[in-house]
């Protein structure tokens, strides 16, 4: 991932998806809720949200 994207991915991480891991067109993968995926700056990752101590894992980040 070169540096533009990155920084582009990081801003849409933060102001996106870490304040609401559920929302911004993300769709669950199969019947686990908290197992989702989501496009952010462009960039389709798939990951966990940990309610418990509020952490988003992303386990798959897929760019072109």
């Amino acid at each position: 991932m070169d540096a533009e994207l990155r920084t582009r991915f990081d801003a849409g991480m933060r102001t996106l998806l870490v304040p609401d891991p559920y929302g911004h067109g993300s769709v669950p993968i199969g019947p686990d809720e908290d197992r989702r995926e989501a496009t952010v700056s462009g960039v389709v990752i798939r990951y966990y949200v940990s309610r418990g101590v509020e952490t988003v894992t992303v386990v798959r980040v897929v760019y072109v």
